[in-house]
C-alpha cells in the first residue's frame, strides 16, 4: 500500500511513499516518548532556542515550501507564501509568550502556599487536513512544544511531502529529532493510534465526520482531545452597513484558498435594504478571480485540491438549484485537466438546501435575504455549525450587542474571520471543541496541577 502525492493542477502523480508498518510506527512512538522526557525538561528559554532557528528556517525556504503547498493541493504561491511566513509569526510568538501563558499561578488558600502548574502531557497525536498544510500543523507545534509536549503527525494524505518537509525543518532547527515525527499512516490506523498507551492526547482539524470518529476514539480511551472542524460560516450585512467594502472582503472571505477553509465566509445573509446592491457588488468582485496555474503569481484561484472534492462541490450546487437557488456566476465543471470550479454564486438560496444546509468546501457564495436584523441573527444561528462569523454594521454599539447572539467561536466585526496566534480560536456545536492559539490554547494540552504547602 502506498499514499500518493498528486499535483491537481495536472492530474501527475509526484511522488510515491510506502505506507508504515506497524512496527515502524511503534518505533516513532517509543523514540518520542522518550524525547518528549528529556525535552519536558527542559526550561522555556532552552525551548525557545529552537523555536526561534525553526522561524527563521520558515522565512529562508519559504519559496520552497510555498511551491511544495501549490504542487501537492493547488494553493495559489502568493497564498502559500502568506502561510509560511504567518508560521514563522507563530513561532516568534511562542518562543516570546508561552512561559507567560504557562506560568504557575498563585492562589492564596489556608496553606502556608497555594499555586498551579501547567505541566505537559506527553506525546500527542496530531491528525490535520490539507488545506493549510504547514499553518495547520504549526498550530500544535509551537505553542504544545513549547509547552514541553512532543507529538507525532498524521497528516493528510494528499500532502505527505509537505509532513515531511515539516519534519525536517524541526530537525534542521535542532529540535530532537524523535520530538515530533510524520506518520505516512492511512486514516484507518488513527484510532489505533489513539488507544496505544503512549499516547497522552489528541487533536484533529477535519470534518465533522472525522471529528465523531476522532472524539469517540479519545472518548473510549479517556484521553484529552482538541476537535477544530467544519464550518458554514455566516457573513452578515446589515442596513447600515458600508456595502462595497462588504462585498470587497465577502469575496475574499470566500475564495481565499480556493474556497477551501473551515472559516470561510460561505453563508452571505444581507437585509432586504442592502441585499441588491451587495449580490450586484459581491458578483463583481467574485468575477475578478483569476483561475490558472498556482504556480502563476498572477493567479487567485487555484484548483480544488482533488478531483473528488471539486465533483462533491458541484454536486451540492446542483442540488441547491434544484431546490429554488438562483444561479447568477459559475456552477460548471470546466473544461481541460486540472480540478478547477469556477467562483460561483447563488441566491434566493433556500434554507434547506445543502448550500445553506451543508458545509461547501470551495468557491461558491450563498446568498439569503432577510427582513431584518432580527432575522439575519436567526439565519446565521440557523446551522449545525458553529465556528466564524462576520458581522457588518456602521454602529459599534449594535456590534457589541449581537456579538453574543452570534453561536460562533469568533464574531469579527466588519472583517474577515482569520485565525491569530494572540487569540484563542475555535468553533461551538458541530464545529468542534476545545480552542487553539492564545492563552486558552498554549494550555490545552497541559496538566492543571494544583500544589498546595504548608
Amino acid at each position: 500500500m502506498v499514499i500518493e502525492s498528486v499535483n491537481p493542477t495536472t492530474g501527475e502523480t509526484l511522488a510515491r511513499f510506502p505506507v508504515m508498518a506497524p512496527d515502524e510506527v511503534s518505533a516513532i512512538l517509543d523514540g518520542a516518548v522518550r524525547a518528549q522526557r528529556a525535552w519536558a525538561g527542559l526550561s522555556f528559554p532552552r525551548r525557545a532556542e529552537p523555536m526561534r532557528r525553526v522561524a527563521s528556517l520558515l522565512r529562508e525556504r519559504t519559496p520552497l515550501l510555498a511551491r511544495l503547498a501549490a504542487l501537492e493541493m493547488g494553493k495559489p504561491i502568493v497564498e502559500g507564501t502568506a502561510e509560511v511566513e504567518k508560521c514563522a509569526f507563530l513561532c516568534d510568538h511562542a518562543a516570546e509568550h508561552a512561559e507567560g501563558y504557562l506560568a504557575a499561578r498563585e492562589v492564596p488558600t489556608d496553606g502556608s502556599r497555594s499555586f498551579v502548574r501547567f505541566d505537559p502531557l506527553g506525546v500527542v497525536l496530531v491528525v490535520m487536513p490539507w488545506n493549510f498544510p504547514f499553518w495547520q500543523v504549526f498550530r500544535f507545534i509551537a505553542p504544545h512544544l513549547m509547552a514541553g509536549n512532543g507529538g507525532v503527525l498524521k497528516h493528510a494524505s494528499n500532502v505527505p511531502q509537505c509532513a515531511l518537509a515539516i519534519e525536517e525543518l524541526l530537525r534542521d532547527a535542532g529540535f530532537p529529532p524523535d520530538l515530533f515525527r510524520a506518520l505516512l499512516s492511512p486514516s484507518g490506523a488513527v484510532a489505533g493510534v489513539i488507544a496505544d498507551a503512549r499516547i497522552a492526547a489528541v487533536t484533529l482539524t477535519g470534518s465533522d465526520a472525522a471529528g465523531q470518529a476522532v472524539g469517540a476514539a479519545a472518548g473510549r480511551a479517556i484521553k484529552p482531545a482538541v476537535l477544530e472542524l467544519g464550518g458554514s460560516d455566516p457573513f452578515v450585512v446589515l442596513d447600515d452597513a458600508d456595502v462595497a467594502e462588504a462585498a470587497r472582503v465577502g469575496a475574499r472571505a470566500r475564495l481565499l484558498n480556493g474556497g477551501q477553509s473551515c472559516i470561510c465566509a460561505k453563508r452571505f445573509i444581507a437585509t432586504a435594504a442592502v441585499h441588491d446592491r451587495f449580490v450586484g457588488l459581491l458578483g463583481e468582485e467574485l468575477s475578478k478571480a483569476r483561475m490558472g496555474d498556482p504556480l502563476d503569481a498572477s493567479t487567485t484561484l487555484g484548483p480544488q485540491a482533488r478531483a473528488d472534492l471539486r465533483d462533491a462541490l458541484h454536486a451540492q450546487v446542483e442540488a441547491s438549484v434544484a431546490a429554488g437557488a438562483r444561479l447568477l456566476a459559475g456552477g460548471h465543471l470546466p473544461d481541460g485537466p486540472g480540478a478547477f470550479y469556477p467562483p460561483t454564486l447563488l441566491t434566493n438560496v433556500p434554507r434547506a438546501s445543502p448550500a445553506f444546509r451543508e458545509e461547501t468546501f470551495g468557491p461558491v457564495a450563498a446568498v439569503v435575504k432577510v427582513g431584518s436584523t432580527e432575522e439575519a441573527i436567526a439565519a446565521a444561528n440557523d446551522s449545525a455549525f458553529g465556528l466564524g462569523a462576520s458581522l457588518w454594521t456602521a454602529d459599534p454599539d449594535v456590534a457589541v450587542r449581537l456579538a453574543p447572539r452570534v453561536q460562533a467561536g469568533a464574531v469579527f466585526i466588519n472583517g474577515l474571520v482569520k485565525s491569530d496566534p494572540r487569540l484563542p480560536f475555535g468553533g461551538v456545536k458541530r464545529s468542534g471543541f476545545g480552542r487553539e492559539l492564545g492563552l486558552e490554547g498554549f494550555r490545552a494540552f497541559v496538566n492543571v496541577k494544583t500544589v498546595w504547602m504548608r
